[in-house]
């Protein structure tokens, strides 16, 4: 059976996987694995130690990802991650995790910036909104249509 979505759709998505794409190339690039990426990425971004839960609802990666992800990075030395009640863990960044997200992940959120700045406010405005809506609307439709939660 052959489903023929429109041509907006397929160029959406195509932009969607292409941006992917160039995020897997800036991991490969800082030598770290796509989720490493992630979530050192997220833990630049908020202040201070961060909830599991958080981080794996913030990256969009799946848990067990997640989890393998942090194995990895708390061997290297640059997560510690420390119990938050019974069931809960938050993650802390090391001073060599510190060190590591200065020198590679603060330059991507830099260019990100960067390119943002270039744009004007209408355009990031209606870019964030109609990106959100999208978000928003794809969460509410596939719970209706497909059950689960869905973000």
């Amino acid at each position: 059976m052959h489903y023929t979505q429109s041509a907006d759709m397929r160029r959406f998505n195509h932009l969607m996987a292409e941006t992917n794409g160039v995020y897997h190339v800036i991991a490969q690039s800082l030598g770290l694995s796509d989720s490493a990426f992630a979530i050192l990425y997220t833990l630049s971004l908020l202040e201070g130690p961060a909830p599991l839960s958080q981080v794996v609802q913030l990256t969009g990666l799946p848990k067990q990802t997640v989890n393998s992800a942090l194995r990895k990075l708390e061997s290297d030395g640059r997560i510690t991650l420390e119990a938050a009640g019974t069931r809960k863990k938050k993650l802390f960044l090391t001073p060599a995790g510190q060190t590591l997200c200065r020198e590679k992940v603060h330059p991507v959120l830099a260019l990100e910036d960067e390119i943002f700045a270039a744009w004007t406010q209408e355009e990031r405005t209606l870019y964030l909104r109609l990106t959100q809506r999208y978000l928003d609307d794809l969460k509410e439709k596939s719970r209706q249509r497909l059950g689960g939660s869905h973000g």
